[in-house]
């Protein structure tokens, strides 16, 4: 007969066995988890997907959440699908500028694989729009592409001038009817002449020369002639910067050295020549005589001779800024003309003309 004892100790025994039995050894190192036990994935943004976890902040095909896919030439920035380009093997965001050239981006809506040109007249550098394509100093003013210098065709006083303004057109002080050095028919100049006469050229001056044969009852003629320089029904302002090499005393009408505010083909009417400046020697003066003042103009230096007609017609001619002479109905048809505007023999005259301006105001 068994003892309380002996029974009591069997029974703990037995149930630590059963115990033991129901408990499972935990999994070795090779064991595969249990894929009843859900994954978990850490960090901000990221999500399991199909078994896998993603960052739906970054991932083309979960982005913003898991099946949401990006469309071909898309990116996933922030869980946004947004435009880029691929060129030259790099991811490029849609809208960025080409560092190698200003005028090209990134749009992905007209090319994902290759740079765009940005539209004309899009600003690159300072002072500079895109045009085909390239970065150039050119203004953009009403839809129109102008080059550098170009004056506005509604107002001859203003032009494109990009390093003040590459969308709006620029005031300029004067407009250049000549520039010594320079062509002058390219310039729209044209030439009035009869031989004996010469016509060259230096760095910055165009040069004129006449002569008279000798025994010759006439003598060489040269102008220079501008047509619609200006219009003469308003009031107008021009400088000749020009050095008289040497001339002769000027016959009444006529001059070898003249400025002609007013020209009439082929010689210049009764009135052209009445209003027209002669520079003598050693004055100037109108060529019909009616005023004259003293002046060294053969003194081997540049001046700039100044005619000015204001609303009332009164004409003003200044040399370096001092005035000289006045008169008062000035007409003109708006050409004008300079040089040796006489074939009287021996009445010739060699200048050197450095510019022509337009004066603005």
């Amino acid at each position: 007969m068994l003892s309380i004892r002996s029974t009591a100790l069997s029974c703990i025994v037995m149930l630590g066995f059963v115990a033991a039995c129901d408990k499972e050894p935990p999994p070795g190192p090779g064991d595969t988890p249990d894929a009843s036990v859900p994954e978990m994935c850490n960090g901000a943004g990221v999500e399991l997907c199909g078994g896998s976890c993603v960052s739906t902040e970054s991932d083309p095909k979960h982005c913003g959440g898991c099946g949401m896919a990006c469309a071909t030439g898309e990116a996933c920035e922030r869980s946004v699908c947004v435009a880029v380009c691929q060129i030259d093997g790099k991811q490029v965001a849609a809208g960025t500028v080409n560092a190698a050239n200003s005028c090209e981006q990134c749009m992905p809506t007209t090319s994902a694989t290759a740079w765009t040109q940005r539209a004309d007249g899009t600003e690159c550098n300072p002072g500079q729009v895109c045009s085909a394509g390239v970065c150039s100093p050119k203004c953009f003013i009403g839809g129109v592409l102008y080059a550098a210098g170009t004056p506005n065709p509604a107002n001859s006083c203003e032009t494109c001038a990009p390093a003040t303004s590459t969308t709006q057109w620029t005031a300029r002080v004067s407009i250049p009817l000549l520039v010594g050095g320079d062509d002058i028919t390219a310039q729209g100049w044209t030439t009035v002449s009869q031989t004996p006469n010469t016509l060259t050229y230096g760095a910055d001056y165009v040069r004129l020369e006449t002569s008279t044969n000798s025994g010759a009852r006439t003598s060489g003629q040269l102008l220079l002639k501008r047509e619609n320089a200006f219009d003469g029904t308003k009031p107008f302002k021009f400088h000749v910067t020009m050095q008289v090499e040497s001339v002769n005393t000027h016959n009444q009408l006529d001059s070898g050295a003249a400025i002609l505010g007013s020209f009439t083909s082929p010689a210049g009417n009764s009135t052209d020549r009445s209003e027209m400046i002669y520079l003598d020697s050693a004055a100037i003066g109108w060529a019909d005589d009616t005023q004259s003042a003293a002046f060294s103009v053969k003194d081997g230096a540049y001046h700039v001779y100044e005619l000015s007609v204001d609303a009332a017609k009164v004409a003003t001619v200044s040399i370096d800024g001092v005035a000289k002479l006045t008169r008062n109905n000035f007409t003109t048809n708006g050409t004008i003309a300079i040089g040796d505007q006489t074939n009287d023999p021996n009445v010739d005259g060699a200048v050197r003309i450095k510019s022509v301006e337009l004066l603005c105001h």
